[in-house]
């Protein structure tokens, strides 16, 4: 499986679990990304970072950092 960092702009992906703790973990739930939500990447910057990806119905850009404890798979 595949981490969101390394997701291709244009895919549709399926959130399978968050690594982290605490802190961390808590921000990326709060942001709307949680178990089993479906995110569609919109952009990746030149260097991958950061990733916007669509995430319930809005915008959303994330942290290469943070993208990396993001687990995915495709749709």
């Amino acid at each position: 499986m595949n981490t969101l960092r390394e997701a291709k702009v244009g895919q549709n992906l399926r959130v399978v679990k968050i690594h982290g703790d605490g802190a961390v973990k808590r921000r990326i739930m709060d942001m709307g990304i949680t178990k089993g939500i479906e995110l569609h990447v919109r952009k990746v910057a030149p260097l991958g970072d950061p990733v916007e990806v669509t995430v319930r119905n809005y915008e959303l850009t994330i942290r290469r950092s943070d993208a990396e404890i993001i687990q995915t798979e495709v749709v």
